[in-house]
C-alpha cells in the first residue's frame, strides 16, 4: 500500500526574515509539508520526498546529510510515538539555510544516552549534533516537533 502524502501548497511568508536587512530584498520563504502514515513504509518515502524537494531547490550538496538525518528523526516517531507524522521543509530558515521537521503527537522530547561502539540504536541524535548546524525540539498544541536546520549552498540539479 503507497503512504498517504499529502502536499501542502507553497506559501509565501507575510514577514520573511531577511525583509530590509542591509539592503537585501525580501524573498518569500519556500515551505513544503506532507502528511505520512504511522507505517515503516513511510520512512522510505520520507527519503524519497527529501531527495525530491531538496533537488526541485537546487539544494543536492545537503540531499545526503538531509535524507540521513530524515529518516532517523521519521524512525524515532515511529518508535516513540503514535498517529501520523508530518514532514516539512522551510527555505530560508530563520538564520538562514534549510529548515527540516518532523512532527508527531508525542510530547516527549528527545532524549539523549550514552552509546557505546557496537550499539546499534541511540545514535540519531548525535548524527544531528555532527551533521546539522542546529537542532532543537519545540512542543505543540498535540506533541512535538524535532527540527534541524542545514546550510543551503545551492548546486547543479
Amino acid at each position: 500500500m503507497k503512504p498517504f502524502t499529502a502536499p501542502m501548497p507553497e506559501t509565501a511568508a507575510i514577514a520573511p526574515w531577511h525583509a530590509g536587512l542591509g539592503g537585501i530584498p525580501a524573498q518569500p520563504a519556500r515551505r513544503r509539508s506532507w502528511l505520512l502514515p504511522s507505517d515503516p513504509s513511510s520512512v522510505r518515502e520520507a527519503r524519497r520526498l527529501t531527495r525530491a524537494q531538496l533537488a526541485d531547490w537546487a539544494l543536492v550538496d545537503q540531499v545526503d546529510d538531509a535524507e540521513l538525518l530524515v529518516s532517523e528523526l521519521v524512525t524515532n516517531a515511529l518508535r516513540h510515538a503514535w498517529g501520523p507524522i508530518r514532514l516539512t521543509f522551510c527555505l530560508p530558515a530563520p538564520h538562514g539555510g534549510l529548515r527540516c521537521e518532523i512532527e508527531d503527537a508525542n510530547p516527549a522530547g528527545p532524549l539523549r544516552r550514552h552509546v557505546e561502539e557496537h550499539d546499534e540504536e541511540g545514535r540519531g541524535l548525535h548524527m544531528l549534533n555532527r551533521l546539522s548546524r542546529c537542532w532543537g525540539s519545540d512542543r505543540t498544541h498535540v506533541g512535538k516537533v524535532v527540527w534541524f536546520e542545514l546550510q543551503a549552498c545551492t548546486g547543479p540539479v
